[in-house]
């Protein structure tokens, strides 16, 4: 089946140009013009992602990402004329997957979607695997939980890929880079900056100090990785 992609924006010109490069790469494409819309919209048909412009009217992209990231993981892209680091921080934070700041290129936006979907199919494919364990840590691809010491933590889609990434191999350290080719996709112009700000995140839900890490750590000059007791027989528990 085709990829189902709701695109809330407000602009009409805009919206059609989305329409027509998604449209070429075989998806089926929803448009809605404000917020209000789009939250009913996702939760009437559940696309399988979304295209969220940030300035829209009765209800702004930003609210609309933080309500519906409450109810799921659908993978969400941002499209705003906001340029600043702490715009984009506040997106993420909110629990988008993704961000582009306007005027983008069509072709990368269409780019950027396809990394998303591909994304999205790898994790329900991971989906029979067993719960991921490291210390205090529970994994569950399945179910796409993730637990602390027995408390329910909520990710977004991008910093639960994150964590799985370290989780497979805890005390392995991985580069900016490598966490950018495994988690968002080789076709992104992602920036690291980016990557800095999803691991800001997780250490901000995951760690009872966020500027003290010790589960997931910086090892300065190379990358980042997953701390924590091993399972017996070395590596992550799988269960």
């Amino acid at each position: 089946m085709s990829p189902r992609i709701l695109v809330a924006e407000d602009d009409v010109k805009q919206a059609r140009l989305i329409r027509i490069y998604l449209e070429r790469e075989g998806n089926e494409v929803q448009i809605v013009s404000d917020g209000r819309s789009a939250i009913d919209r996702a939760r009437a048909t559940r696309p399988d992602l979304i295209v969220l412009d940030v300035m829209m009217p009765h209800v702004d992209g930003l609210d609309v990402c933080r309500v519906l990231r409450t109810e799921s993981q659908i993978p969400i892209l941002l499209l705003t004329a906001r340029t600043t680091e702490e715009d984009m921080l506040l997106g993420l934070d909110l629990g988008a997957d993704d961000y582009m700041t306007k005027p983008y290129s069509p072709r990368e936006l269409a780019a950027r979607v396809r990394a998303l979907l591909r994304r999205a199919r790898a994790a329900a494919v991971s989906a029979g695997a067993g719960v991921l364990a490291v210390g205090e840590l529970e994994i569950d691809p399945a179910r796409y939980e993730v637990r602390a010491g027995g408390e329910p933590v909520v990710l977004t889609g991008k910093e639960f890929a994150i964590l799985q990434l370290l989780a497979e191999e805890p005390g392995r350290v991985f580069t900016r880079g490598q966490i950018i080719d495994r988690v968002f996709g080789f076709d992104q112009n992602v920036l690291e900056r980016t990557v800095d700000a999803h691991v800001m995140n997780l250490r901000r839900k995951l760690e009872a100090d966020g500027r003290r890490p010790r589960v997931v750590e910086t090892v300065y000059g190379r990358g980042y990785r997953l701390s924590g007791d091993r399972a017996p027989g070395g590596g992550a528990g799988v269960r």
